[in-house]
């Protein structure tokens, strides 16, 4: 099956203030604390039996045509093709409703509180699903059941409050620049996982915003970063980056011309560590040592970037600086911006 590669970076700092509304969006949610179980099979999972991972901070997989790597570990006994999971937890989350994505390939069904709410359990290519709920406050119990084919393996399941939350007052968010004509073939990239997204003065999350865009809104595509991550796009009075996860692009992304090569060098995340700096792609929990038992001493925000100074022999747990202070994170979440992380010391057996 044939998909476009694109990395589910999810950057908080990408979603805005709303211009004119006194409210904000929340960010995507890929939940907390998951129960995955899978099976050497593609038929519904059973009740009972099956290999059992747990403490799995969000359903956020892209496994390729490789074996399903969970918590940075790979699933024993579950080759590459031909298997089946059930993920379960309990969520809290506050009245109202709520927008669901999932993303799959293959089959997919989301239970909530016991009730089928999404049944796409067929053969297929990697495809995007939406649905709205209606949650009253408290805990729900989510349940979704996935399986893989054959060749592309992938699952993302996320969800955001659909309504306007109070904010303390007024918002000084600038009117939207009105959108420039696009030549004829230009490759075009159409906003569709924010209402309100920041563009900016380099492929960085760290860099110099300059406006925003926003959901509908298409723009010509006049460059990308090397890993087609980030893209350069034409405004009316200005170019400015944006991240592509929160993009749809009308054609092979590729084909832009690659224009930055910009780095992470002078983020303070790295001024005192060895020079490697990771990017989360979930809310992830700092650790006071490189288990899921240890005491939770933190919690990396979504995007945010970290300074790797030390790792274990496995390479599943990394010890990173984060907003002062150090810990241990489930290497897994992150992905490696800047540096060589073959050159953190191994500091743990």
């Amino acid at each position: 099956m044939l998909k476009r590669i694109r990395a589910l970076i999810a950057l908080t700092a990408a979603v805005l203030t709303f211009g004119g509304l006194a409210g904000t969006i929340q960010a995507q949610e890929f939940g907390t604390n998951w129960t995955g179980v899978f099976f050497a099979n593609t038929q519904t999972p059973p009740t009972t039996g099956g290999v059992v991972v747990a403490g799995i901070n969000g359903l956020n997989f892209n496994w390729g045509t490789g074996v399903p790597i969970v918590n940075g570990v790979a699933v024993p006994g579950i080759g590459a093709d031909n298997f089946a999971a059930r993920f379960s937890s309990t969520q809290t989350f506050a009245a109202g409703t709520y927008t669901f994505t999932v993303r799959s390939d293959d089959g997919v069904r989301v239970f909530i509180d016991g009730v089928l709410v999404l049944d796409k359990f067929i053969p297929r290519p990697a495809t995007t699903d939406t649905f709205t709920y209606n949650f009253t406050a408290g805990p729900h119990s989510l349940v979704v059941e996935y399986f893989e084919n054959i060749d592309q393996a992938e699952l993302s399941v996320s969800w955001a409050f659909g309504g306007v939350l109070p904010t303390p007052g007024p918002t000084n968010t600038p009117a939207p620049t009105a959108l420039p004509p696009i030549p004829p073939g230009a490759l075009r990239a159409t906003v569709i996982r924010a209402s309100v997204l920041n563009v900016r003065a380099a492929p960085s999350v760290f860099s110099e915003r300059l406006g925003a865009i926003l959901r509908g809104q298409t723009y010509q595509v006049v460059g990308r970063d090397p890993r087609a991550r980030w893209f350069l796009l034409q405004l009316s009075d200005k170019q400015a980056w944006a991240f592509g996860y929160y993009l749809f692009i009308d054609g092979n992304e590729f084909n832009a011309p690659v224009v930055s090569t910009f780095t992470l060098t002078g983020n303070p995340a790295a001024s005192a560590v060895s020079g490697v700096v990771a990017q989360s792609f979930a809310t992830v929990r700092l650790r006071a040592q490189p288990t899921i038992y240890s005491e939770q001493i933190g919690r990396v925000t979504w995007g945010g970037a970290v300074g790797v100074v030390g790792r274990t022999r496995a390479g599943d747990w990394w010890q990173v600086v984060w907003k002062g202070t150090t810990g241990w994170v489930a290497s897994g979440y992150f992905k490696v911006v800047e540096g060589n992380i073959e050159n953190v010391p191994i500091v743990q057996p």
